[in-house]
This record gives C-alpha cells, sequence and structure tokens, in this order.
C-alpha cells in the first residue's frame, strides 16, 4: 500500500511505501478538512460496535440489491469507480446513482440518531464533513447528468423506498428508449 506523505525539504511531496514513511508525517491528518485519527472509545462495548461497521457492502445495501433484483432491475454497477462520487449502486446505461446512507452516520431526518455523548467536538465536526462530502458527491453526478437517489437505512424494509427507486429506473429506461428511437 502506498500513502501520500509530506517532508520539510523541497522535495516535499512523494510517495513513499508504509516502512519508509516512519520519517515523514502524514498529510492526511493535517489537513483542516480531515479530523484525525478517532477518539478511543469510551467502553469495550463500544469498541465492538465500531468495529462492525464497514463502508461497503452493509446489510441495508445487500437488502436494497435484492430487493432491486427481485423487482427485475438487475445489471447494476457496485461502488463504480468511473461515476463521479462512487455510488453504491450505480446503473451506468440509465445513468442513477443511488446511495444507501447509514442514519447514525449520515444524520437521518426521518429518524435523528442520538449525537454521541463523549467526544462531542469530534463527532459534530466528523457529521459536517459526512454531510458536506455527501453534498459534494450528489452534485457532481447531477452536474454529470445522473439522477441520484438517497435511500435512508431506515427505509429499507418499507415498500415506499424501493417503489421510489423502481419508478425513477422505470422513468429513466423509458427515456433511454424514447432518446435511442
Amino acid at each position: 500500500m502506498l500513502w501520500w506523505w509530506a517532508s520539510s525539504s523541497a522535495s516535499a511531496e512523494r510517495w513513499l511505501s508504509r516502512p519508509r514513511a516512519t520519517e515523514w508525517r502524514c498529510v492526511r491528518f493535517l489537513s483542516p478538512s480531515r479530523l484525525g485519527p478517532p477518539p478511543p472509545a469510551s467502553a469495550p462495548a463500544v469498541s465492538r460496535s465500531m468495529r462492525g461497521n464497514v463502508a461497503k457492502n452493509t446489510t441495508p445495501e445487500v437488502r436494497l440489491r435484492a430487493m432491486l433484483r427481485e423487482a427485475g432491475f438487475p445489471g447494476y454497477r457496485l461502488h463504480w469507480r468511473k461515476a463521479p462520487g462512487r455510488p453504491d449502486i450505480a446503473y451506468p446505461g440509465r445513468k442513477v446513482a443511488i446511495f444507501v446512507n447509514g442514519c447514525f452516520w449520515h444524520r437521518c431526518p426521518h429518524c435523528k440518531p442520538a449525537m454521541p455523548q463523549t467526544n462531542r467536538e469530534f463527532w459534530e465536526r466528523k457529521f459536517e464533513l459526512n454531510a458536506e462530502r455527501d453534498a459534494r458527491k450528489v452534485s457532481q453526478l447531477q452536474d454529470s447528468g445522473w439522477t441520484v437517489l438517497l435511500v435512508w437505512e431506515c427505509e429499507i424494509e418499507s415498500e415506499s423506498a424501493l417503489a421510489r427507486v423502481v419508478d425513477s429506473l422505470g422513468r429513466t429506461s423509458a427515456h433511454s428508449a424514447r432518446a435511442r428511437v
């Protein structure tokens, strides 16, 4: 794995392997848009819970993908790098991007999850940066002509979320068919 590091010398920026990088400062954590390392867990139960968090293939994502296949919409791309913002589920031909947002990490407006009580300053900044990143991704996709759908973790079990996604996929399919004729 390669890391981006900066030195105090004239050749300030270079790619280095991890072993050689011990003598360099990590730029990643010095940027004002970064948080730095997370604070230590306040309890063993919190530590176990946080270790269980993953970035890809979360339970809500897997459930939505299964629902899409059952509804007759296979052929999606997962975490597609060619699309701006790297959506969780992408239909490149239809130009539809779907983000499956976790309620805690993305601050769901429906279920309004509680703010952690310890290290409040860290968590407020973390959620603020998450919101900025999410808005940037959506904007990049929309500027590129994509339809962007946000599906919240708490909506996955409801039929309304699937209906909203299927409706959007159906509309883009009809539009694509008219454009080809």
